[in-house]
């Protein structure tokens, strides 16, 4: 679906390239040398599209989305947060996907010299009085995204209470990796552990498979997962590699055929099209203490799968 026609302007405070929707919501645009790209909107701190250096669209966004706040669109990068899912109070996968977010002028440097080979964008989040109502737990949320000079995309949230009590939350980078075909997809790194499965009330199992492979609808929640995992695409012969910090857990989502016809934001036929394996902290919450603060990290990286090996092996990140 186009989203439409686009203003831009460049905004003198940061150099920023921004550009507006049809909605009037600011979008981020980050690019790196090389020639890859990524758009970031205001709207949920959402990334809507990551390009390599071929100009290949990376993440999914279904035909059917739908552009317009305060709902959030089916595909790219939402948030979860406070809430991972539906298991909890709040409404599914919580409220920071349905909030406009603030470019952070002030925003405290993550790293010395990182601007040298990163393009990024700093957003913050603040609680609304509704969302006080609803959740009753003063925080600051900080978002970084950046483009590697080589066409990585990384994401650092930053959670800081600024509460006078305690508060927990569970998360997740809802990812939308787009796919060529799902039964050819695999997925490596999650051999022998254990998972909670969504589609028998979270039951607990052990992954058995050398690699992970799609034939039905899958909803499971991988839990001590490692912090290096790889999605690999057979028929394009590239792999996804993600690496992650701060966040125990990955999540695996294809809503299959029978599941898509009764998504109206979802095309009948697009589960083939797509795999959703978000790094989260979905099944035990994070609790931050007054003053403490949470960082959660997560890195895309698409290589050709020739090439693939010996990725999983890599303890860095970002």
């Amino acid at each position: 679906m186009s989203m439409g026609h686009y203003t831009n302007l460049t905004d003198p405070r940061t150099e920023l390239e921004v550009v507006r929707d049809w909605n009037g919501v600011e979008q981020v645009v980050l690019r790196s040398p090389r020639g890859a790209y990524a758009r970031v909107s205001l709207h949920g701190g959402q990334v809507l599209s990551w390009r390599n250096d071929r100009g290949e669209e990376l993440l999914f966004t279904s035909s059917k989305a739908v552009f317009k706040p305060p709902k959030a669109m089916r595909g790219g990068i939402p948030i979860c947060f406070p809430q991972f899912g539906n298991s909890g109070t709040l409404e599914q996968h919580g409220f920071a996907r349905n909030r406009i977010w603030a470019l952070d002028e002030e925003h405290p440097p993550l790293y010395q010299n990182d601007n040298n080979s990163k393009s990024s964008v700093d957003l913050i989040l603040k609680p609304l009085e509704d969302d006080l109502k609803c959740w009753p737990h003063c925080f600051e949320y900080r978002l970084r995204v950046s483009l590697s000079k080589d066409g990585d995309l990384s994401l650092v949230s930053r959670v800081r209470n600024v509460n006078g009590k305690p508060f927990s939350f569970s998360f997740g980078y809802h990812t939308y990796l787009s796919v060529s075909d799902i039964s050819e997809v695999r997925i490596e790194g999650l051999e022998t552990l254990d998972y909670l499965d969504n589609l028998s009330q979270r039951e607990r199992f052990t992954e058995q498979g050398d690699a992970i492979t799609f034939e039905s609808e899958v909803d499971r929640v991988y839990v001590g997962s490692p912090n290096v995992i790889a999605v690999l695409d057979h028929e394009k012969k590239r792999t996804f590699v993600i690496r992650k910090e701060g966040l125990p857990d990955i999540v695996v989502w294809n809503p299959w055929e029978k599941k898509s016809k009764t998504m109206v934001d979802f095309g009948d036929e697009e589960y083939k099209q797509m795999l959703c394996v978000d790094a989260a902290a979905a099944e035990r919450p994070i609790t931050l203490k007054p003053g403490e603060e949470w960082t959660g990290k997560l890195e895309l990286s698409e290589v050709p799968s020739t090439n693939c090996s010996g990725h999983l092996d890599q303890p860095g990140i970002i």
